[in-house]
């Protein structure tokens, strides 16, 4: 039961798809914090565009059992118990891709220059990609938040929908 408290008060990037414009301003961000160039490609956040209007920020969800741990025959990926960040040791990974087909959400990247992986490390606590997002699509809070702010706009939703309805009869 503590442990799954402790999960709940994990901290991810969620992206409101609704918001989401699809600019890439998360990638350009993230790039330049981390890599110090303008290369969406060295981002440790994915945009993705389902057309025709469906678009969306993708980041590490910060698995309580993550696959790409396992998935690693190197070992090179370990978690930070006490933050459920991923950690890639360079000096082990080669690249190979394994974690990547065993992540549920796409989050983790292969390092073009280098040919090692990448994972969101959420900036210390203050993620460039949020922090940048022009739409305000992106918010860094914990999964308890996000799923009582989908319930409240649900709610909301229904509501108008029923009062929608009581104005047609």
């Amino acid at each position: 039961m503590a442990e799954q408290k402790v999960l709940g008060m994990r901290k991810v990037i969620v992206c409101d798809s609704e918001k989401c414009n699809g600019c890439q301003l998360c990638e350009y961000a993230c790039s330049i914090s981390k890599e110090k160039t303008t290369n969406p490609r060295l981002s440790r956040i994915r945009s993705v565009r389902i057309e025709p209007t469906f678009n969306m920020a993708v980041a590490c969800r910060k698995c309580e059992d993550p696959p790409c741990k396992d998935a690693c025959p190197r070992d090179a990926i370990s978690v930070d118990e006490k933050i459920g960040i991923p950690k890639i040791d360079k000096n082990k990974c080669d690249g190979c891709g394994w974690c990547v087909m065993a992540c549920d959400f796409g989050a983790i990247r292969l390092n073009v220059n280098d040919r090692t992986m990448v994972v969101c490390d959420f900036c210390d606590d203050n993620p460039k990609c949020v922090e940048f997002c022009p739409t305000k699509a992106l918010k860094y809070e914990t999964i308890d938040a996000t799923g009582a702010g989908l319930s409240k706009k649900a709610v909301n939703r229904i509501v108008a929908e029923l009062q929608e309805a009581a104005k047609k009869d």
